[in-house]
C-alpha cells in the first residue's frame, strides 16, 4: 500500500514559526466565533482562553468583575506576586511574557505553597484538602498579589472567607477550579464579594485556562505600551 508523504513536510515546504503559528490561530478564532458582547479587552482575554482550549463554546462562561482587566494590567506593571493553586500553573507561566511586563519578576515571586511539607503535614492531620492550608500559608503575602485559581476550589474558599473576615484584598482573583464538588459554589460566593475577578461560571475551568488569563493580560499590557 502507497502511503501518502508524511504532513510535516508540509510545514518544511512552507516554513512556520511559533509566533507565526499563534498568530494565525488566534485569527481563526475571531474569524470563526459566534458573536459575543465582550468589549475589545475582555474579548482578548476570552479569545486567549479558546486559544488553550480550542473550545468556542468557553466563552458562555466567563465573567469579568468591573475594572477586573484594568486591575490585572496595573497589578502585574508593578511586578505584583502571583500566588497559584497548583504547580501546574506555576510551571505553565512565562517569565518571559511576565518580564516584557515588568522587570522585577522572577520565579521567586510566583509562589505555590500547597507541596510544602508543613501544609501536607496540617492536611493530614486535619482531614482537609492541602489547597486550604496552602492559602492560608500564604497569608498577607495574598494583599495585593494576584491570586490564581485553576484546579482547587477549597483553595478559593479560603480565598473568599479570607477577603471577608480578614479584610484580605487581592489585587486580581483569577478563579477558574474546575471540577464537581465546592466548584460553582466557590466562583458564585467570589463574584459577590469586593475585589476584581475573572471567573468561569459553573463547573468548567482549569489550569491551563488561569495560565491563559495571565498571559492575555500581559499581551495587553504589551499593546498599550506600543501605542
Amino acid at each position: 500500500m502507497e502511503h501518502k508523504a508524511p504532513l510535516i513536510y508540509s510545514l518544511l515546504a512552507h516554513p512556520m514559526d511559533g509566533a507565526a503559528i499563534e498568530a494565525r490561530s488566534l485569527a481563526i478564532i475571531d474569524a470563526e466565533a459566534p458573536a459575543h458582547h465582550f468589549p475589545t479587552a475582555e474579548w482578548a482575554v476570552v479569545r486567549r482562553m479558546i486559544h488553550s482550549t480550542a473550545d468556542f463554546a468557553i466563552a458562555d462562561c466567563v465573567r469579568f468583575s468591573a475594572g477586573a482587566i484594568q486591575a490585572g494590567m496595573a497589578a502585574l506593571r508593578a511586578g505584583a506576586p502571583i500566588f497559584t493553586d497548583s504547580n501546574m500553573i506555576r510551571a505553565g507561566l512565562s517569565l518571559t511574557r511576565l518580564q516584557r511586563v515588568s522587570s522585577t519578576y522572577r520565579q521567586e515571586r510566583i509562589f505555590c505553597h500547597v507541596a510544602d511539607p508543613d501544609v501536607a503535614a496540617q492536611s493530614h492531620a486535619a482531614g482537609l484538602p492541602r489547597s486550604l492550608f496552602a492559602v492560608r500559608r500564604a497569608g498577607a503575602a495574598l494583599d495585593g498579589a494576584v491570586a490564581v485559581f485553576g484546579n482547587a476550589p477549597v483553595a478559593l474558599l479560603e480565598l473568599n472567607r479570607m477577603v471577608v473576615e480578614d479584610g484580605l484584598r487581592p489585587a486580581l482573583v483569577i478563579a477558574m477550579p474546575v471540577g464537581f464538588v465546592h466548584v460553582s459554589e466557590s466562583k458564585q460566593e467570589l463574584m459577590g464579594l469586593p475585589v476584581p475577578w475573572i471567573a468561569t461560571e459553573g463547573r468548567r475551568g482549569g489550569s491551563t485556562l488561569a495560565v491563559a488569563v495571565i498571559h492575555a493580560l500581559c499581551e495587553l499590557c504589551n499593546l498599550e505600551e506600543r501605542r
